[in-house]
């Protein structure tokens, strides 16, 4: 049956080239001929704006006249040159004076040639060499048929390359899928970090599409298909480029906008083209980013895209009729799951949903591990930190992050990237670069020193909130003034009650700094403001942590991958009743930042000045000054101040845990494990760092508790 199918096949193809070929054909024999006809025309004397037609009779009195010159017989005319300076008029009055010719028929007068013989006007006939028949036919119309349809051939097949030219009408149908093979996507399984689960089930796929008689002995079948779900930048199509190239098959990548064209039905012919394509070098997989263009539910209540679902509808056919036997196997892609249509979704059709979520700290460390492959990390490197400092941060972010050390390194004129050049490119993607040139007014500047210390103030002084890692007051590219940074001290995956109303004191506690500390509200507090009343919505409407509403959804979650904004989808009344309890929230933690800030009013004076003339401290600096220590001997998440010093030359060592020395270091002594730490956390450090900047742990992270 399957012969059949693909001698049918072939014999389709190939009527259609011949239908082709007989097309193209057609076309230049009709331009040929209608070329040769422009010819004969343009080229008679008939059609030329300086010759003019004379009865025979008028040549007897041009000639007798002496008005003529000479006088050609061809193709059964006579062309009559008049003399130099004299002008004709014709019977409608136009007159010829200028380098023009007068024509008639020659009609074969025996007595002409004795009438020019006797007034000696010269009179000739070129020799026209007689060709073959034959040639002229080659010549004439044969050649041009076949210039013609060579040029159309190449004229359409560049068309087909380049997308068809305007609206791909070259290529209409045609699947525009990229085609990588084995050693051309250059990934596998060791470039992707972070993503074990995910790895795990598309590793189950590769072994079937390596050794498939071991799942068939026992009666289980391919997956026809895998949805790689998850926010952007976790690296869903570094995935599936990985899976192509552990498994050493053709890789079809496509994405999902590419289906849908301006002509009604393009999309379904190239859905159809490209798993014809996929069909003849199976086993293989099919990969489409961004499903969500062409795979949305069909709603028809608002208008439905005819198109779109015309390509939703082929789609759903060919992944229900390809045989799974073959090895066919199609990966998706989308940052949006809730839109797409429940039929793409049920087994049969896409029978895994794999989750690409943001990696935790150890996918974190190990994503970091692959990106600095390929960088020169100096020796007081410490990845630990820095994955314990980039909490939320996706694949993307990291690479991201990792590139940028790496050009601050050279900015520096260093040939290896450090601690410090990781951290400030971190903050150089979250907030952007310094703006330096910026000038503050010495006022805004201890408002905004003010704000900044009150957020980290009341931060420091509740046990439920972040712990500060870096505030600052310079301003930077993305907007922000001044800024903040709050970072876990660990994983957590579910914030409690008391979680969302310390981040709300903490957002609030900007402002009420303003307030306490100079008298005055700013429009700094903006999008804390926005912050602030975004989680004390999700509280009341989304977590059911409000006694006025209990355990009731007051809404829908919209694009949980993406902005993950809510959306409220109650009765006005209990809209207007949840609005309410909303602002009784905001109200309640915008005292209690206040009443704090009041109760520790010399702590905020104390470290708004230091910040006032540094600009930019640790959190480990305001924590040192809170428990009056010396804030210069504060480490930062590897970093100790005065433990890199600059060498004569100018140029660092590499490594904190070097110092030239005269006097014999004694070795490390070895520490018993403490009950309360976990082996492996990256508070521990190998290295040993000198007497000055050691400091005792405490089990809140040196944060005091709440007065």
């Amino acid at each position: 049956m399957d012969n059949n199918q693909n001698k049918n096949n072939k014999d389709n193809r190939n009527r259609r080239n011949l239908n082709t070929l007989l097309t193209l054909v057609g076309w230049a024999l009709l331009l040929t001929v209608a070329l040769q006809y422009l010819n004969l025309y343009l080229g008679s004397p008939r059609s030329s704006t300086t010759t003019h037609e004379i009865d025979y009779s008028d040549v007897d009195d041009l000639v007798r006249g002496g008005h003529v010159e000479r006088v050609e017989l061809e193709n059964g005319l006579l062309t009559i040159y008049p003399v130099e300076g004299y002008a004709y008029t014709d019977d409608e009055g136009n007159t010829y004076t200028d380098n023009y010719t007068l024509f008639t028929v020659n009609i074969g007068d025996p007595g002409l040639y004795d009438l020019l013989n006797e007034y000696n006007v010269d009179y000739n006939a070129p020799y026209v060499p007689e060709t073959p028949v034959i040639l002229e036919l080659l010549v004439g119309y044969v050649l041009p048929v076949v210039i013609m349809v060579v040029a159309f051939s190449l004229l359409f097949r560049f068309m087909a390359k380049k997308g068809g030219g305007i609206g791909g009408i070259g290529s209409v149908g045609k699947s525009n899928a990229k085609v990588y093979m084995e050693k051309q996507t250059g990934v596998t399984f060791a470039d992707v970090a972070g993503q074990d689960e995910a790895k795990e089930s598309l590793e189950e796929i590769i072994d079937f599409l390596h050794n498939p008689a071991k799942y068939t002995a026992i009666g289980a079948k391919l997956p026809r298909g895998a949805l790689l779900v998850g926010s952007p930048g976790t690296g869903k199509t570094l995935l599936a480029k990985a899976v192509a190239g552990e498994a050493n098959v053709p890789f079809f990548s496509i994405s999902g906008s590419g289906f849908v064209e301006m002509f009604v039905g393009v999309g379904a012919s190239r859905v159809r083209d490209l798993f014809q394509e996929a069909a003849k070098v199976a086993p293989c997989i099919i990969f489409i980013d961004e499903i969500d263009a062409i795979g949305k539910t069909r709603d028809t209540r608002f208008g439905g895209n005819d198109e779109r679902e015309q390509t939703l509808n082929q789609l759903l056919a060919e992944m229900d009729g390809f045989d799974p036997s073959k090895g066919i196997i199609v990966l998706a892609a989308t940052n949006r799951p809730e839109v797409l249509d429940k039929a793409l979704l049920r087994p049969g059709r896409f029978d895994r949903r794999i989750t690409v979520d943001r990696p935790n700290l150890a996918g974190r460390l190990k994503t970091l591990q692959v990106h600095t492959r390929k960088i020169r990390l100096a020796e007081d490197v410490d990845l630990n930190k820095i994955a314990q400092a980039t909490a939320g941060c996706v694949g993307a972010d990291l690479a991201n992050m990792v590139n940028e050390a790496a050009l601050r390194a050279v900015r520096h004129g260093r040939h290896a990237v450090n601690q410090e050049d990781l951290l400030e490119s971190f903050e150089v993607v979250i907030a952007g670069t310094e703006k330096k040139g910026t000038v503050i007014t010495e006022a805004e500047k201890r408002v905004i020193a003010y704000h900044e210390v009150g957020h980290a103030l009341v931060a420091a002084k509740q046990k439920n909130a972040q712990p500060v890692t870096k505030i600052t007051i310079v301003p930077h590219t993305q907007g922000a003034l001044g800024y903040t940074l709050n970072l876990p001290e660990e994983e957590k995956f579910l914030m409690s009650k008391e979680d969302i109303l310390a981040e709300i004191r903490t957002l609030l506690a900007g402002r009420s700094a303003e307030e306490v500390a100079c008298n005055t509200q700013t429009s700094g507090a903006a999008n804390d403001i926005e912050r602030a009343t975004e989680l004390a919505q999700n509280l009341v409407a989304r977590f059911g942590m409000s006694e006025e509403f209990d355990m009731m959804a007051l809404g829908n979650v919209n694009s949980q991958y993406l902005d993950g904004t809510y959306s409220m989808n109650c009765a006005q009344e209990t809209y207007a009743a949840a609005d309410r309890v909303v602002s009784q929230i905001i109200r309640q933690c915008h005292k209690e930042a206040q009443e704090l800030l009041i109760a520790n009013r010399d702590m905020l004076d104390a470290v708004a000045q230091y910040l006032l003339k540094k600009e930019t401290i640790t959190g480990q600096e305001m924590m040192a000054i809170l428990e009056g220590r010396d804030p210069e001997k504060a480490e930062y998440y590897g970093i100790t101040p005065g433990a890199s010093p600059k060498l004569d030359n100018g140029i660092e060592p590499p490594a904190k845990s070097i110092h030239v020395v005269s006097e014999p270091i004694s070795m490390p002594v070895a520490k018993a494990p403490d009950s309360g730490d976990a082996p492996g956390t990256p508070e521990e450090t190998d290295a040993p760092q000198p007497e000055e900047t050691k400091e005792k742990d405490d089990p809140d992270g040196g944060r005091q508790q709440p007065q």
